[in-house]
């Protein structure tokens, strides 16, 4: 992996999901502290609601929430980042950049805490990846395709 460092990656599993599947619906929380590097990915059925309901979180809004979608190309991943609107700290520009700029850590971060998953189903490498950049203001407010998983491994 390039960035990460995995005794920094704590996962938990929520209630109807295990490590190896099922792939839908399956949806991920990740969060970060900017005190220790630790990042944290919750994998569940759905998004985990409790892990971004802190003050904090809720201002920096740099958490990143993503789900597997079956579509008539099959499954894909789609990511979202909330780039500006409600109580976001910063402008739409800076952290644009900022989450394009972290990005393939976050890739790594999935492959590492959903590793079994993508051990049981090999075809999820191919997935394409798309990322929902949601904004407020036009420019930033938009959908990028992101390539696959296997983009993001040694």
């Amino acid at each position: 992996m390039g960035r990460l460092r995995p005794e920094k990656v704590h996962v938990r599993f929520t209630q109807g999901t295990t490590p190896d599947g099922p792939v839908t619906p399956r949806r991920y929380t990740l969060t970060h502290s900017d005190a220790t590097g630790d990042l944290f990915l919750t994998v569940g059925v759905d998004y985990d609601r409790e892990q971004i309901s802190g003050l904090y979180t809720r201002l920096m809004r740099d958490e990143v929430l993503a789900e597997w979608r079956q579509g008539e190309n099959g499954l894909s991943l789609h990511l979202m980042c909330h780039v500006s609107g409600g109580l976001v700290l910063g402008s739409a520009r800076f952290r644009y950049r900022i989450f394009r700029h972290e990005l393939p850590l976050v890739m790594e971060a999935f492959l590492y805490g959903d590793r079994q998953l993508f051990e049981a189903h090999p075809g999820l490498d191919q997935a394409s990846i798309y990322v929902h950049f949601l904004s407020t203001r036009k420019r930033y407010n938009r959908v990028e395709e992101w390539g696959n998983m296997t983009k993001y491994r040694l």
